[in-house]
């Protein structure tokens, strides 16, 4: 992965580089920053220079077989270790490289939530668990295969765990010949001090609203007005804005099946409830839990309407025009109590209750509301 990838961060990037031209690269690194600033994009670039046999000015050269074989990760003298299924057994976190490296290949900009999904643990608390660091210790004994560095990159290193982070400790304390460790967390407060210590700290910046919009702007094709509008809610986090983009898409989807409850809930229409409830419970439970906060967006929108100050909604055009007619039924006698079913029907979706059960509920709840 080249530098030229990674969103701004310039001087962290000149300061690796001249980490590699120097020839002073420390054997361990904390990587600390918000989420989706950068620090596992910047970890893999750092890496693929370490690792190249032909650097340029402290830049990976691309063409290389070291570099050709960092294109999909699968250099032998890499080594990951990431947040894994919490069980019994302690499985190892290469049990999952296949599916990391895919999930890498498809974005370097990776979140614990996606990257939960991908292995099935969305409901469970994984863990960097001691027969990873076992395997860590293990792999560092041997010899580079390449007869060059050896890299680690621990990715959310908060999460070692107490027994997995003394095994750690001893390798930072004693550090292998030619091998460079990078820890990336987004909480080095819940660190062992003795870990931290023992490394060379880089903070990494939220990203501006300038620098993600831009990016939207280079790497997705969205006009710059829209991606002006994501990128100021995007909390300095590429990662947010690209789910905010998601979000976005589906937004149309929501706004038409937010009007069509209404309108049947409004006209006791219940053989039309149950059918809209059917059609939302096919969806994915994430999605499921977005439209709920669309909905409750909606709510707190049309009540807000209600004050004739229109610098204090947030709202399209064709929302702004149904609120017209619509914000009158939501009112200081209802709005707490539709936020509330709302709220109350996104924590059973969480929890895995029938998705067709709750939306039926909610549908028939906002008819007896709707009335105040």
């Amino acid at each position: 992965m080249l530098y030229s990838s990674i969103i701004a961060q310039e001087g962290i990037k000149e300061r690796l580089r001249r980490q590699i031209v120097t020839g002073r690269v420390p054997h361990a690194q904390l990587f600390s920053g918000p989420e989706g600033c950068g620090k596992l994009p910047m970890a893999l670039a750092f890496a693929e220079a370490l690792l190249c046999q032909s650097p340029v000015d402290g830049n990976p050269c691309g063409e290389c077989h070291s570099c050709k074989m960092m294109k999909n990760f699968e250099h032998p003298d890499l080594h990951f270790l990431f947040p894994n299924k919490k069980s019994a057994d302690e499985t190892l976190s290469t049990s999952h490289l296949r599916t990391w490296r895919e999930e890498l290949k498809q974005s370097p900009y990776l979140d614990t939530k996606r990257w939960y999904a991908a292995m099935g643990t969305e409901n469970q608390q994984p863990i960097i668990n001691v027969k990873d660091a076992a395997y860590l210790s293990d792999a560092l004994s041997l010899t580079a295969q390449q007869g060059g560095f050896r890299v680690v990159i621990i990715w959310h290193a908060e999460l070692i765990n107490e027994q997995a982070a003394n095994k750690i400790l001893k390798v930072l304390e004693e550090p292998p010949a030619k091998t460079v460790m990078m820890l990336l967390t987004d909480a080095p407060e819940r660190l062992l001090s003795t870990i931290t210590s023992r490394t060379q700290a880089i903070e990494f910046p939220a990203l501006t609203t300038t620098e993600i919009q831009q990016a939207l702007v280079t790497h997705h094709g969205m006009a710059e007005e829209m991606a002006l509008s994501i990128s100021r809610n995007a909390n300095g986090s590429y990662i947010q804005a690209v789910n905010l983009i998601q979000i976005n898409e589906d937004t149309s989807i929501f706004f038409d099946l937010f009007v069509q409850l209404m309108r049947k809930c409004y006209m006791r229409d219940i053989k039309e409830m149950q059918k809209w409830s059917e059609l939302v419970a096919e969806w994915g439970r994430e999605k499921q839990k977005n439209f709920l906060r669309y909905c409750q967006h909606m709510v707190r929108e049309n009540f807000i309407f209600n004050f004739q100050q229109p610098e204090l909604n947030y709202m399209a055009n064709n929302e702004r025009e149904f609120s017209t007619r619509f914000s009158p039924f939501i009112n200081e006698r209802n709005v707490i109590g539709i936020m509330e079913e709302l709220s109350l029907a996104e924590r059973d979706i969480t929890q895995n209750v029938n998705s067709k059960m709750v939306f039926f509920d909610f549908a028939l709840k906002m008819i007896v509301l709707l009335i105040k």
